[in-house]
């Protein structure tokens, strides 16, 4: 389901599109085992999109992704506050292993990453040699 959730149609031949499937669907069950509501694992996946967007389309450095990151989770755990937008769908300590998870899964990484969608890869050539 989640590759076609993710319109990956290249999937046998893709390096790429195999690696977007397992991150996304790594991720998905991390926050199922994290006992997210819905509405929680749908901010999550968000999340989860926001990061890989920045270095993928953005071109951001880790630092730069770190920063938009923190700027994106700032309101967690404020009740006042009506600027943050979803993510007060989170407690402090579920933001903190979204965070941790975040570390471990995308932004130990990164270098990996940034080569996946910003390297030249020339083709393969078949031929009968």
């Amino acid at each position: 389901k989640m590759e076609e959730f993710l319109n990956l149609t290249q999937l046998k031949t893709s390096l790429k599109e195999a690696i977007l499937l397992d991150y996304y669907t790594a991720g998905f069950w991390w926050a199922k085992e994290m006992n997210f509501s819905l509405i929680q694992l749908s901010g999550f996946m968000d999340l989860l999109n926001f990061a890989l967007e920045n270095l993928s389309s953005k071109h951001m450095t880790l630092g730069d992704n770190l920063k938009e990151l923190e700027r994106a989770m700032s309101g967690i755990g404020e009740t006042e506050s009506e600027e943050r937008g979803d993510l007060n769908l989170f407690s402090i300590e579920q933001a903190k292993s979204i965070i941790d998870y975040l570390v471990t899964s995308l932004f130990k990484h990164y270098k990996a990453y940034e080569y996946l969608f910003h390297s030249r890869r020339e083709e393969p050539v078949i031929s009968n040699e």
